[in-house]
C-alpha cells in the first residue's frame, strides 16, 4: 500500500493507494480513525491492515478523493524525533567528498556514521526550499532512501530487522556545506527549516521486496546528477538498524536516511550548488519522484 498526507479544505487528513490502481482513497472514509501518520504507522494493527487491504470496491469508490482536490505534505509533517542519518554510505560519495574536504570528509572511516537532522517540519513534493542568502553560499541535494520504523526496536538483529520497517519514502538531504564544515559537525548544516524533502508518499515494506537492489537517482534542472543502486549501500538497511538498535531503543515512527550516492553538487568539478529557481527531482524505483524547487529567500 501507499499512504499519503493531504491537505483538504483547510485539514491534513491520510490517504491510501492499493497495489496495481492509481487511486486514493480517505482513511477516514473508509472507516478508520487515526489523527495522523505518525499514528497511522504506530498503532495500526495487522488486523486493520488486513481489514483495509480487504474493503471491497463499492466501500473505497465511496471513499475516493481525485487528487485535484487536494494538496500534498510531506508524508509525515512532523516527524516524532529527529531523522538519524547515516553519512558517506556510499563508496564513490566518500571519495567526491573527500575531495571537496579532506578535512571534513577524508581519513578512514571503519564504522558507520550517525548523524541526526533537526525536523521542524517536512518539506513536501512540489515546495520550495528556501535558499538563505546571506547564511548559506553553498546549498546542496542529496537523494535518499528513507526508512520509517513500524514499531520500537531494541537489540534486533540483521535477520528480524525487516520485520521492524513501516515502509519507505524518498528524502532530500538538503545541505549548507559552509555551516556543515565549518561547524566541524553536521547538525546545524543540515538542519535549517526546510531542509527535509520528504515524499512523495510512504510505500509499505512488502510492497519493496528487494530494497538493497533499488535504481535511485537525481536531477537538477533535467540534468541527472545522482544515478546508483541501494546495493551499492556501505551499510545496509538491515544492518544500520541492527547497529543502532543493540545501544538505544528506535522508537516507532523513527526515520532513518539511509545515505547518497555520488554526484552531488560538491563533488563536481568546480562544485555547482543550487541557486534560486532551481529545481530537483529525486527518484526512488518503486516509490516514485519527489520534486523540489529553490526558492528566492
Amino acid at each position: 500500500m501507499r499512504f499519503y498526507t493531504v491537505s483538504r479544505n483547510g485539514k491534513e487528513e491520510v490517504l491510501v493507494g492499493f497495489p496495481g490502481g492509481e487511486e486514493l482513497y480517505s482513511l477516514a472514509a473508509l472507516g478508520f480513525a487515526f489523527q495522523d501518520m505518525n499514528d497511522v504507522i504506530c498503532n495500526m494493527t495487522k488486523e486493520q491492515k488486513q481489514a483495509l487491504e480487504q474493503a471491497s470496491e463499492e466501500k473505497k469508490q465511496a471513499a475516493a478523493v481525485a487528487l485535484t482536490e487536494v494538496t500534498l505534505c510531506a508524508p509525515i509533517v512532523k516527524p516524532l524525533q529527529d531523522v538519524v542519518c547515516l553519512g558517506i554510505n556510499y563508496d564513490e560519495h566518500a571519495k567526491e567528498a573527500g575531495r571537496f574536504s579532506a578535512e571534513a570528509f577524508g581519513g578512514e572511516r571503519p564504522y558507520t556514521i550517525y548523524f541526526s537532522k533537526r525536523v521542524n517540519r517536512a518539506t513536501a513534493t512540489e515546495e520550495e526550499i528556501p535558499s538563505y542568502t546571506g547564511l548559506v553560499d553553498s546549498l546542496d541535494y542529496e537523494v535518499e532512501l528513507g526508512v520509517i520504523l513500524g514499531k520500537d526496536a531494541k537489540n534486533v538483529n540483521v535477520e528480524e530487522a525487516e520485520d521492524y520497517i513501516f515502509g519507505y519514502t524518498i528524502i532530500n538531504d538538503i545541505s549548507a556545506r559552509n555551516l556543515q564544515t565549518r561547524h566541524k559537525q553536521w547538525y546545524l548544516g543540515k538542519s535549517l527549516d526546510g531542509f527535509t524533502p520528504m515524499g512523495p508518499c510512504i510505500v509499505t515494506a512488502d510492497e519493496i521486496p528487494e530494497v538493497q537492489n533499488l535504481q535511485i537517482r537525481s536531477l537538477v534542472n533535467g540534468e541527472q546528477r545522482q544515478s546508483s543502486n541501494t546495493r551499492y549501500m556501505i551499510q545496509t538497511v538491515a544492518g544500520a538498524i541492527a547497529e543502532l538498535s543493540a545501544g538505544m531503543t528506535l522508537a516507532a515512527g523513527t526515520i532513518i536516511a539511509t545515505g547518497t550516492p555520488a554526484g552531488v553538487g560538491m563533488g563536481m568539478n568546480p562544485p555547482q550548488f543550487l541557486q534560486p529557481g532551481d529545481e530537483i527531482i529525486c527518484e526512488i524505483e518503486g516509490i516514485g519522484v519527489l520534486r523540489n524547487f529553490i526558492g528566492r529567500a
